[in-house]
């Protein structure tokens, strides 16, 4: 199944977007370890028409994070259609994506997102301003339906395809679920076989491996990694190599696992106009990369107070070093190998 943007693999990996972690310096992370094709965090088109600073300041990527999708939301035709308007002569990304499937009250409570999916020509419409407003190519992202009475996946599909949609990515799961349960891949898999537009798979990806299942149970044309990412940007690499039947590189010890996120958390500093600003942001990753370490609990009290990129380094050098708070634990590296065993 042929994308509607440039790909040089037969099964794109993409980075999921991420309400306050599809930020550019993660998406850069994510490129760097093999995602294949990155979407921004999902954004207002109201946001983007008004041209309010912050949202606009959420727009800005870099040359190495291509191929990109701006997604947006909203329930306004006109509004989605000036916006995506906007979005292509300004930021010339490689395709609108149309956000069809965000479950959060304050976005639902105005029909946005998977608020849309409460009504099917209300999703038609939404697809056809974006789709005339734009020389790029228009995808989607939708949940199974609004809840389990309107559960429909296929027939939403069908209908995003007939409205203009160019490629579609499913999370099986009712905006009524939520995250709970389990995403229901049968669905995706149905999807893939009535559609003829490229069908990316979404949901309870946490692993390589998931990765891997996904797209041979499915028969889907990407798999899309969403929370899975989270402190393991390397599962990509490690996804891509499963799929080619190559070697799959090991996870990085700690030492590279903490120089990685040095590096990330160095882009998220030049990326923002405050650096405090940025390192408190950024603590959410720190918790994440540390994830699953010997004495993580000390570590994360500690990164979870940060304020500035240098305390970051002076936690991370304690802990390899045996130091500080870290003084009375077993050496930080030896007991992550018994773990490991």
């Amino acid at each position: 199944m042929l994308f509607p943007f440039e790909t040089d693999v037969a099964v794109p990996l993409y980075l999921a977007p991420m309400a306050g972690v599809s930020e550019s310096p993660f998406r850069r992370i994510c490129r760097r370890f093999g995602a294949d094709v990155v979407v921004t965090e999902f954004l207002s088109a109201e946001g983007i028409r008004r041209e309010n600073a912050a949202t606009m300041d959420k727009l800005r990527f870099g040359a190495d994070e291509r191929p990109i999708g701006v997604q947006i939301f909203g329930a306004d035709p006109d509004a989605m259609a000036a916006a995506a308007a906007l979005v292509t002569d300004v930021f010339a990304p490689e395709f609108i994506d149309i956000n069809f499937g965000c479950p959060v009250k304050k976005v639902v409570k105005r029909n946005g997102g998977s608020g849309c999916l409460k009504d099917p020509s209300l999703v038609t419409s939404v697809i056809k301003a974006v789709a005339a407003s734009t020389h790029l190519p228009v995808t989607v992202k939708i949940r199974s339906g609004w809840s389990e009475e309107m559960r429909d996946p296929v027939g939403i599909a069908l209908r995003c395809q007939d409205a203009g949609a160019r490629a579609l990515a499913l999370h099986p799961r009712t905006r009524a679920q939520m995250y709970t349960g389990a995403a229901r891949w049968t669905e995706i898999a149905a999807v893939a076989d009535a559609l003829e537009i490229p069908v990316i798979g979404n949901g309870d990806i946490r692993t390589p491996s998931d990765v891997v299942r996904m797209h041979r149970e499915t028969g889907c044309d990407a798999v899309m990694v969403a929370r899975g990412s989270f402190g393991q940007p390397w599962m990509f690499t490690q996804a891509r190599a499963m799929l080619d039947g190559l070697p799959v590189p090991p996870d990085p010890g700690v030492a590279e696992r903490f120089a990685i996120a040095l590096d990330h958390a160095r882009m998220a500093q030049d990326f923002e106009a405050d650096p405090r600003g940025a390192a408190i942001e950024f603590r959410k990753h720190l918790g994440w990369y540390v994830k699953g370490l010997p004495g993580s609990a000390e570590l994360r009290r500690r990164l979870h107070a940060v304020e500035s990129l240098g305390e970051v380094e002076g936690i991370f050098g304690d802990y390899l070093s045996g130091h500080g708070d870290f003084a009375a634990m077993p050496d930080r590296l030896s007991e992550l190998e018994t773990v490991k065993a």
